[in-house]
């Protein structure tokens, strides 16, 4: 009988998405809406960073985060708070910011934000033009998604050649 071995096929091929949609109950958010969030909250740091809202931007950092820039490191929120944001966010209110590529990716607690981009606008009364990488990790808290990591570097960008 013939009908037999392709029951058993589909039971076969069926079974990771049943198990797939056993993982995920009714309600529970998907890994595309979770992944969503943490990019979202990586948007409204930026968003924070631009409008000068130290308070806001600082919420959205976890205590124990490492903010590594153009070869520097912050070890914590606390130090990245008093040696440095208050520098990224007087950039970042000159600046505006084009996002080239971006991926994102989530794996149980932890997601990460890869984004490559441009950023012009004028600081200390010169231009700037830089092309730039950033690399946010975050980890979901009780409270929410937290950046655990930043990696920012930059460099400027190429002068268009006539």
């Amino acid at each position: 009988m013939r009908i037999r071995p392709c029951l058993l096929a589909i039971a076969i091929l069926a079974s990771p998405m049943v198990a797939f949609a056993e993982g995920w109950p009714t309600g529970a958010q998907t890994p595309a809406a979770i992944g969503n969030q943490a990019t979202r909250l990586v948007d409204a740091f930026h968003d924070a960073m631009r409008r000068g809202d130290l308070a806001a931007a600082a919420e959205m950092i976890a205590d124990d985060a490492v903010v590594y820039e153009h070869g520097g490191v912050e070890h914590s929120k606390a130090e990245y708070l008093t040696e440095h944001l208050p520098a990224d966010i007087a950039y970042s209110h000159g600046m505006t910011d084009e996002i080239v590529s971006r991926i994102s990716s989530v794996d149980g607690k932890v997601a990460w934000v890869i984004t490559e981009g441009r950023t012009h606008g004028t600081y200390d009364g010169k231009p700037v033009d830089r092309l730039t990488t950033e690399t946010m990790i975050l980890r979901r808290t009780g409270s929410g998604w937290k950046i655990v990591h930043v990696h920012w570097s930059s460099a400027k960008a190429p002068t268009p050649t006539p």
